[in-house]
């Protein structure tokens, strides 16, 4: 089975799920921490998704895979510590700092287990390997995903996605001018014997 998409894994959609918490809850944070902790948590939250999904757009090479999944995974060590201000300012109740916590204690467990098994993201020769299958998402796990995205915005009805599209490079084989090429033959011009 071969992951055409990020979103398709476990560790993105519960940094997805955490990072829309988190911005729910956030929104009862005092309006004098509106430029702070509300910013940075906000920021810091969302920045674990972006850094993940471009780890995932340089499977290609090793080293920046797992450079970019570093990021997402200090991003999610950053977002703890505001997730622990949080909770000594008040802003938090306990019940959903422990929740949040584990959510980004797995989270920062699934993002090293990628980058100390980074061979098996990344591909040889520009070919990508297929995935192992502890890593998908299971249908059920989607549905609730979608559920709960869902349930945050009221009634918006989830949208079917329509298939990922592939794009290959291929080079031109036409001249990059509308200009004839000459076909005069260009002799080399050797000093001392004209």
């Amino acid at each position: 089975m071969r992951v055409a998409d990020y979103k398709q894994l476990r560790v993105y959609r519960l940094a997805f799920v955490s990072a829309m918490e988190i911005f729910e809850a956030s929104k009862k944070f005092p309006s004098e921490e509106k430029f702070s902790l509300t910013d940075q948590i906000r920021r810091s939250s969302r920045s674990v998704c972006t850094n993940f999904s471009e780890a995932w757009r340089k499977r290609r090479y090793e080293g920046a895979f797992v450079s970019k999944l570093s990021d997402s995974d200090g991003e999610a060590a950053e977002t703890e510590v505001h997730l622990d201000f949080a909770l000594a300012c008040g802003y938090l109740p306990p019940e959903k700092h422990a929740k949040l916590r584990d959510h980004y204690d797995h989270i920062c467990g699934q993002l090293t287990k990628m980058m100390n098994d980074a061979a098996s993201w990344c591909g040889t020769g520009g070919e990508l390997r297929e995935m192992p299958a502890e890593y998908f998402a299971r249908d059920e796990e989607a549905r609730a995903t979608e559920e709960v995205r869902v349930s945050e915005r009221g009634s918006v009805k989830a949208s079917k996605r329509k298939p990922t599209m592939r794009y290959t490079l291929r080079r031109s084989t036409r001249q990059r001018s509308n200009a004839p090429q000459s076909a005069a033959v260009h002799k080399p011009i050797h000093r001392g014997s004209q």
